[in-house]
């Protein structure tokens, strides 16, 4: 079966948010060897903005299937739905959440509305669209602020946690004029948890991933910020320690429970992966829905895809197979 392999051409090295935007030719290159090694062809088919020219390509190709690991369009976070979008129109079954499920997830305002909406518990939040935008008077310290509009930890560091009232102000204009509108939202001191589901339309939740801090450099915030999760050399990325702990039952079917939940709510498709913390009295919050995880070999979905007992190979297969059931309906 030949296998088209969509995705976005990443930025230049050097350029601001490369290492993230590079990652994705570390997706498509594993991709190709599972492909490989389950007998399909592999086609690489790279989306530079122009629509025309894609769908040019896919035609001459004549895949049976693409294998979606477009997440931008030209490196903007606001049309992170759109080549899912442009995929619908073709007909051919792709792997991954459809366009508002992408777009959903790429919104944390948006997202963190939908949560509340749907009774499912996260961090108390507000959103700050303008540096000079009045700020709510008792929102619980310490915060974190986030670009409202960007995933991959992009524009998150230890300067998005906010301890002091007298200086929230002033640091969350500067972030606002850096990143544009900002997601505030109460910082939680607990555990962190990433949640991997796999299958459609019914998924398994697979085993959940702790976040050791325990290494982290002393006298900063314990988050998984840009540094922590790209630039392997700081040691914040050697300080962030992923690890699958054996779990009590009542905090396992807590943590199940919720990540099922936000599969349904936002609508997501054959894998996605749910990031939790605890809150101070231990109860499990979503921190974010992330529709289309890291598919690298050695990230944390295959990661808790191996823990499941699945193969790489056989992790991929499985995607392949949802989308094709799903071309089948």
């Amino acid at each position: 079966m030949r296998v088209a392999i969509l995705h976005n051409v990443p930025l230049t090295a050097g350029a601001p948010g490369w290492e993230s935007s590079r990652d994705v030719l570390v997706q498509v290159a594993a991709i190709e060897e599972a492909l490989t090694r389950l007998g399909h062809e592999g086609l690489r088919l790279p989306f530079d903005g122009r629509p025309a020219a894609v769908l040019a390509a896919m035609t001459a190709a004549a895949p049976a299937l693409i294998c979606n690991l477009c997440e931008t369009v030209n490196e903007d976070p606001l049309l992170a739905g759109h080549p899912a979008a442009l995929l619908d129109l073709t007909g051919i079954p792709y792997t991954g959440s459809g366009p508002q499920a992408l777009m959903l997830s790429t919104d944390k305002a948006a997202a963190k509305r939908l949560l509340r909406g749907a009774g499912i518990p996260s961090a108390d939040f507000f959103l700050h669209e303008r540096p000079d935008a009045p700020l709510p008077v008792d929102f619980p310290l310490p915060c974190i602020a986030k670009p409202q509009y960007q995933d991959a930890s992009i524009g998150i560091d230890q300067d998005s946690v906010v301890c002091d009232r007298a200086t929230l102000a002033d640091r969350l204009a500067r972030l606002g004029r850096l990143h544009g509108p900002l997601l505030v939202e109460e910082f939680l001191p607990g555990r962190e948890f990433n949640v991997s589901l796999l299958g459609s339309p019914a998924p398994r939740v697979l085993p959940p991933a702790e976040i050791d801090f325990s290494a982290f450099p002393a006298g900063l915030v314990p988050l998984v910020g840009y540094e922590a999760k790209w630039q392997e050399s700081s040691p914040q990325y050697r300080g962030t320690v992923r690890t699958f702990p054996r779990l009590s039952t009542a905090l396992r079917d807590e943590i199940a429970e919720v990540a099922l939940a936000c599969w349904r709510v936002f609508g997501l498709r054959d894998y996605a992966r749910v990031d939790l913390r605890l809150d101070a009295t231990g109860r499990v919050r979503v921190l974010e829905v992330n529709a289309n995880p890291c598919l690298s070999s050695d990230a944390g979905f295959a990661a808790a895809s191996a823990q499941a007992g699945l193969a790489y190979h056989e992790l991929v297969a499985e995607l392949l197979a949802c989308a094709m059931r799903r071309g089948a309906a």
